[in-house]
């Protein structure tokens, strides 16, 4: 019975690793399409108004830094799950 128990703890285990694992691939490959999509935007716009580009470019970076600090916070949920 002790076996068994221990069996579906580790099985258990490996599903946690493998969930962290995808969870943190999931979380970088939507980053980058959030900032392919932000750069790729605001070059439209540079484009079309490029009087304005300053405060394009600015807005841009300010978007970036919050799609990357969402990421890092999953990437680092996933790695505590890892751990723990």
């Amino acid at each position: 019975m002790l076996s068994i128990l221990l069996q579906a703890v580790a099985a258990e285990a490996a599903t946690a690793k493998l969930g962290a694992a995808i969870g943190a691939g999931i979380a970088a490959i939507g980053a980058g399409i959030g900032i392919g999509k932000i750069g790729g935007s605001a070059m439209e716009a540079i484009g079309r108004q490029p009087e304005v580009s300053s405060d394009i470019r600015s807005n841009m970076i300010v978007a970036a830094a919050l799609v990357e600090g969402v990421a890092f916070l999953a990437i680092i949920v996933a790695i505590l799950a890892l751990v723990m």
